[in-house]
């Protein structure tokens, strides 16, 4: 059963809403991520997502499968989506009740720079091993 979660970034230009069917994290250590915040990137995954004003939303196609979104006004980090698959990540700490999720997979892990390391348990692919997953090629 789904789940409305909201968010908003800083300024509280956009708001948003993210239907989650189960409260897993993920961490990207792809160098996009890394670049993007400075650390890995740690996102909710859900299956809609909407904003309340889609006007303050700037877009940013950072590959040819993906585009990434920030608030226009103060730059929080709103999402990572796929182009073309039902994907929408959403930073976990952009909403609004994040307390009770679970990290429970780690991806891009042959990227992941030796200057940090994480304590959790969980599933490690490779950024070969989620090509894979999102393109069907294995």
């Amino acid at each position: 059963m789904a789940t409305s979660m909201q968010g908003r970034c800083l300024c509280g230009d956009v708001a948003l809403t993210l239907e989650v069917d189960e409260r897993h994290a993920e961490g990207c250590h792809c160098r996009m991520c890394l670049r993007w915040g400075g650390g890995p990137l740690f996102v909710a995954h859900g299956t809609r997502l909407t904003f309340d004003n889609e006007a303050a939303v700037m877009r940013y196609r950072s590959s040819d499968w993906a585009e990434r979104g920030f608030c226009k006004r103060c730059g929080t980090h709103l999402f990572y989506r796929l182009l073309d698959a039902d994907y929408q990540a959403v930073p976990v700490g952009v909403l609004e009740d994040d307390g009770d999720w679970v990290l429970t997979q780690q991806i891009h892990i042959d990227a992941k720079p030796n200057y940090y390391s994480l304590a959790e348990e969980t599933s490690r692919l490779t950024g070969a091993e989620i090509e894979a997953q999102h393109t069907g090629n294995t």
